[in-house]
This record gives structure tokens, C-alpha cells and sequence, in this order.
């Protein structure tokens, strides 16, 4: 009966859940194409983590400019919220590159993992 149940749920899960399109692979894959035709080499690990981390800390900035209290100098550039974000995606898929991570497969394993963990968490 238990088991009959257990596979039951499972497969009901199995059919709600659908894989995603790996949509990250072929980003990172043309930021390495690109870094090809340059000649360039990407960052080593503690740089590259440095430039991800100079990234966040734009993200941080402009999130606190446009829903913080410190608003933005009339002296500064306007800046982007979703061109941040792009900053520090491609940061993390040179990262990738460099250490050779699947960032598509890094995702889905967070998103397994919240899933999971959090599955009874914020009831209400």
C-alpha cells in the first residue's frame, strides 16, 4: 500500500515537473567562442571571483539608488538594474568557463535543493 502510494506521488511529481531548456550552456559556450577569436584568457579563479564581486557590488549600488534611501548624485550615470544583472551573469559564466561549470546544471541542482529543503517552509 505505502509503496504503491510513494510511486504513485512520485511519478505525479515526475509529470509536474518538466527539464528546462539548457538556455545557459550555449551563453557560456558563446562568451568562449568570443574569448577564442580575441585571444584572450579568462581570469584566474581569486580575479575572476574579485570582478564577480566588483559586479555585485554595482548591483548593490544602483538597487540602493533606485529602492533605497541613498539616492543616486545628480553627478553619477544612470545605470540599469537589468544591465547589472547581465554584468554578473556573464562574470559568473567566465567563471564557469574558466573552472569548467555547467551554470545550467549549477542552477537546476539550487533550484532541487530549495525545493526540497524549503517544501513545508513559509505555510501559511
Amino acid at each position: 500500500m505505502l509503496a504503491k502510494r510513494v510511486i504513485a506521488e512520485a511519478s505525479e511529481i515526475a509529470n509536474e515537473v518538466s527539464v528546462p531548456p539548457k538556455k545557459m550552456i550555449k551563453e557560456q559556450k558563446r562568451i568562449d567562442r568570443w574569448f577564442k577569436k580575441k585571444n584572450w584568457e579568462y581570469f584566474s579563479p581569486l580575479a575572476g571571483l574579485a570582478r564577480l564581486i566588483e559586479e555585485v557590488g554595482e548591483f548593490a549600488r544602483i538597487i540602493n539608488h533606485v529602492y533605497g534611501e541613498k539616492k543616486k548624485k545628480d553627478s553619477e550615470t544612470s545605470q540599469d538594474v537589468e544591465d547589472e544583472l547581465g554584468d554578473i551573469l556573464y562574470a559568473l559564466a567566465c567563471f564557469a568557463n574558466k573552472n569548467g561549470f555547467d551554470l545550467d546544471t549549477a542552477l537546476e541542482k539550487s533550484i532541487k535543493k530549495v525545493e526540497s529543503r524549503d517544501k513545508d517552509r513559509y505555510k501559511k
